[in-house]
């Protein structure tokens, strides 16, 4: 391995044995935003040291395994030796490979929760169906990761499905695999409200907002309008003769947030001002990766078919990320979350090792 970055995993080896002891430190244990920051950096940091610790193990092993080839005359002890360095070769160069993915740089959004917003795009109501069908397979990946899933706001179809639905997921690492979803997704199927049994194609498009502090995007009070309403529908039935629905208007962009899931008119706003600073604060993002030249794969488009980064067709039980050229024919698998991870897993794999590559051409150190 390069000197250089040998040297540097040193150095995050011992930032990360620094971070033990002051994570046990009584002046640090007294507040909390400090053990959380600290505990935070300390995970982060936590696969890329136990590579590397295996790493020297696996060298260590290796220059064992050598010098018994070198010194010994015992055949039987030779064979041995020869057997555990070619396991120890393909180990090391395997090793080096994860070090080199653990170190390229980390999107900083990743630890967030997120807010996530589907709306059904082409097809009428068989899109609005479409989005309810994303809403619960996303719903029930989030029980699956233990994350935790809180409507935001939802306007619902005249046969069930969702015209949009805004949600928020809280839980580690939510952001880390649920960005991957952003984008626009279709769907070929026979509608129940298709009496001919012909194949109909819709779309839903999904975005995907990492949540952020008040301090990271700061609201001036004098850009916002605020007006509140009388709740209707889900999280409403027990409020209506009380204005608790809050409609928040930020008026330098136009952006507009409604929320009304909620039992108060308090909550309501708080929620509605996280949605609005999750916008704002993807809106400003995206502008700056623009103009580096790095803007990164486009939210959710326009809605229309051609459009797409996924397609769920029911006829042939098939769903195909076209991202990344991957089939499955488990449809009914990846829409009950249980097999959205493959699909997940395998775009982090491509998303990494297209990073490494890049870098690689670059002539950056990893």
């Amino acid at each position: 391995m390069d000197r250089n970055l040998t040297e540097r995993l040193r150095a995050i080896e011992e930032r990360y044995e620094q971070l033990s002891l002051q994570l046990t430190d009584p002046a640090v244990l007294v507040d909390p935003g400090q053990i959380q920051a600290l505990a935070r950096e300390q995970r982060e940091l936590g696969p890329l040291v136990d590579y590397y610790r295996q790493y020297r193990q696996a060298i260590k092993r290796y220059a064992e395994a050598k010098q018994i080839l070198e010194e010994e005359d015992d055949e039987e002890l030779r064979q041995l030796a020869r057997e555990e360095l070619s396991e120890l070769e393909d180990r090391i160069q395997h090793l080096e490979q994860e070090i080199k993915l653990a170190l390229l740089p980390k999107d900083p959004n990743d630890e967030r929760d997120v807010i996530m917003e589907i709306r059904a795009g082409a097809g009428g109501e068989e899109a609005a169906l479409f989005a309810a069908d994303l809403f619960r397979m996303y719903h029930r990946y989030a029980e699956r990761k233990g994350w935790k899933v809180e409507v935001v706001d939802a306007h619902e179809s005249d046969v069930g499905g969702f015209k949009e639905v805004i949600f928020e997921v809280k839980g580690h690492g939510a952001y880390s695999r649920l960005k991957y979803e952003s984008g626009v997704h279709r769907v070929q199927r026979v509608p129940v409200t298709e009496a001919s049994g012909r194949i109909h194609t819709s779309t839903a498009t999904v975005a995907v907002l990492p949540e952020v502090e008040e301090v990271e995007v700061h609201l001036d009070p004098d850009d916002l309008e605020i007006e509140v309403f009388r709740a209707s529908g889900p999280g409403g039935q027990n409020v209506q003769k009380n204005s608790t629905a809050v409609r928040v208007i930020h008026k330098p962009t136009g952006l507009v947030v409604v929320c009304q899931d909620q039992r108060s008119q308090f909550q309501n706003k708080m929620r509605a001002l996280a949605v609005l600073r999750a916008r704002l604060y993807d809106m400003e993002r995206r502008r700056l990766e623009e103009t580096v030249a790095q803007a990164r794969r486009q939210q959710v488009g326009t809605g229309e078919r051609a459009e797409k980064i996924r397609t769920y067709n029911f006829p042939q039980n098939r769903v195909t990320d076209h991202r990344i050229g991957l089939t499955l024919y488990n449809l009914e698998g990846v829409l009950s979350g249980e097999d959205l991870d493959t699909i997940i897993d395998a775009l982090i794999t491509a998303d990494r090792v297209a990073r490494l590559e890049a870098e690689l051409r670059n002539g950056q150190p990893a």
